[in-house]
């Protein structure tokens, strides 16, 4: 039974992780932490789990920490995660962490993005990146985890496929995604609150978007070379959820139907990617740990369509799949 401790349980990706944990068959959950403001039983602050959970939520003591838990589920916000991750991998534990504070292998990329000095660069380079359907063997027994970011694991399995078999131009990629209003988390800015997002939707961080070097970064590491990805996102008003539209250039042209084989033998055997026979919606994969994809061509262009569920395969259920790949469980165990 693998024992786990959950650091930053208050926030969306929070309850999300506690819940599915608590249906685990082989977890057990043992701890559960976040700022002194923010402590108290678990049931009070979510409802939902109320006589599912005693548990309280409580300040994170690193003493007893240690040979409590086996993993710690780190939900910490970017920038703040790096302070404490050390700490857990000293104190005996695995990390799957939630940041992008482990993501980005360039400092300097990080910096600039994150307007933040890096204070745990040792460990960037010992970190693995946790989309299992491109990394998994890399994922086996790896002490850090960088789970990835809920924009990039939309894009990058849209795209995976015909960057694999060298088949687009890798510096003409555009990535155009529309998330639901849980993406911009607990506690946020006045723009994403109901009064401004309801019967809204609008474009944000315009060429500035944190997660476009991250798709850059891993992008290339498919490929092996370098890649060029114009991100843009939009907010949408409902509550979870994020359907990507990738545009690209073929380097010679290629038919439909020949794309769809392509997709449905690269994602054959990967029990979270479904390649769909038409545009996926958000509502379809809400709630799981499934991504929906669908590629096509129009007017010359390669065009693919990815939907999941920021939450799940965007953040908690991308990391407890990540969780029993490195303890050699089942990887779908919770997450059907």
């Amino acid at each position: 039974m693998v024992k786990v401790a959950i650091i930053g349980a208050t926030g969306y990706t929070g309850a999300e992780v506690i819940k599915l944990i608590l249906r685990h068959p082989e977890a057990e959950l043992v701890h559960l932490s976040a700022l002194a403001e923010e402590c108290g039983k678990v049931e009070a602050i979510f409802g939902q789990f109320k006589g599912r959970c005693d548990l309280a939520i409580e300040p994170l003591d690193m003493e007893k920490l240690s040979g409590l838990a086996d993993v710690a589920l780190c939900c910490l916000p970017h920038k703040v995660s790096m302070g404490f991750v050390p700490k857990l991998l000293d104190a005996g534990l695995k990390v799957v962490d939630f940041s992008a504070d482990y993501r980005l292998k360039d400092v300097d990329v990080y910096e600039k993005y994150y307007s933040v000095k890096h204070t745990d660069t040792d460990n960037i380079a010992k970190a693995v990146y946790g989309l299992p359907e491109l990394f998994r063997e890399e994922i086996k027994d790896k002490d850090l985890v960088a789970n990835p970011g809920c924009f990039p694991t939309g894009a990058l399995l849209a795209l995976a496929p015909v960057l694999k078999e060298n088949l687009i131009e890798t510096s003409k990629i555009i990535v155009n995604s529309v998330t639901g209003i849980s993406g911009a988390g607990k506690n946020p800015a006045g723009k994403f609150h109901f009064p401004n997002m309801n019967e809204n939707f609008f474009a944000y961080s315009i060429g500035t978007h944190r997660h476009m070097p991250e798709m850059e970064q891993i992008a290339g590491e498919v490929c092996g070379g370098a890649v060029q990805i114009l991100f843009q996102p939009h907010a949408g008003p409902f509550d979870r959820g994020i359907l990507s539209t990738v545009y690209c250039v073929p380097k010679k042209k290629i038919e439909a139907e020949e794309l769809s084989r392509l997709y449905r033998d690269f994602y054959n055997a990967e029990q979270f990617v479904q390649v769909c026979d038409d545009v996926p919606p958000v509502k379809n994969v809400a709630g799981t740990n499934y991504c929906h994809v669908y590629p096509t061509v129009v007017k010359d262009m390669v065009v693919i369509f990815s939907a999941i569920d920021n939450l799940v395969k965007g953040a908690s259920g991308q990391a407890v799949q990540n969780m029993n790949i490195i303890f050699g469980l089942e990887e779908s165990l919770s997450l059907l």
